[in-house]
């Protein structure tokens, strides 16, 4: 019998429920998150996704066939024609421009989880970065999902964080996710109990490494 991405996340679950329904996510879906700690995490999250970007390319590099090297296509695609973009204008809206946006120091929260992402994908193989990758790219449409089933979520210009969500719980960014999800258990499913061991210690860390950025986002750390 083989593994799923259902595994990774039962192989965790304590972590990846903290990371799901963590007090930054709860406070955003409410609309009660202080603006500067958005503001803060925004301004980090394009930092991070620029080094997420550099990780699909490394991913289109350690792919040895057209479907893997697609893959790696949608996820970098994803980022700069989705994630980047919005991240662009919420920053104009919250009077921050692009060049303040290039100038921004790099909280080490960011540095750690980032850095640990690419050093997964040097060291490893294409698996393991897709591994320490899935946190994010599965996790936030997960978040979408957890966020819309809540009754504490408020919805539309009350909360100033809608849109936010809105774009990850949108079809692009949930047919990415999709076809992430396709990918990793279809190449699961042949892994050996050591090697789903290995992976599960893997997407333990990144899951730990997005909890503490959201804590960073709530504290406004550097």
């Amino acid at each position: 019998m083989g593994y799923r991405f259902d595994d990774l996340t039962a192989a965790c679950q304590h972590d990846w429920r903290a990371y799901i329904e963590h007090d930054f996510v709860r406070e955003l879906g409410a609309g009660s998150l202080a603006h500067d700690a958005f503001r803060h995490y925004l301004q980090q999250d394009y930092l991070f996704l620029i080094h997420f970007a550099r990780a699909y390319a490394l991913a289109a590099y350690k792919s040895r066939t057209l479907t893997d090297l697609r893959q790696a296509h949608e996820g970098l695609k994803a980022i700069l024609d989705v994630e980047l973009d919005l991240h662009v204008s919420y920053c104009r809206d919250w009077g921050i421009d692009e060049d303040d946006l290039a100038r921004l120091p790099e909280a080490r929260a960011t540095l750690a989880y980032t850095r640990y992402v690419l050093d997964t994908g040097n060291r490893g193989d294409l698996l393991d970065l897709h591994v320490a990758l899935a946190p994010c790219l599965i996790g936030y449409g997960e978040i979408a999902g957890w966020l819309g089933a809540q009754s504490f979520t408020v919805r539309g210009e009350a909360n100033p964080y809608d849109a936010w969500i809105a774009m990850y719980e949108g079809e692009e960014f949930q047919g990415a996710m999709r076809a992430e999800l396709d990918w990793l258990n279809a190449r699961l499913a042949d892994v050996t109990p050591a090697r789903f061991q290995e992976l599960s210690e893997v997407f333990r860390d990144a899951t730990r490494l997005e909890i503490d950025f959201w804590q960073m986002g709530l504290d406004r750390a550097l």
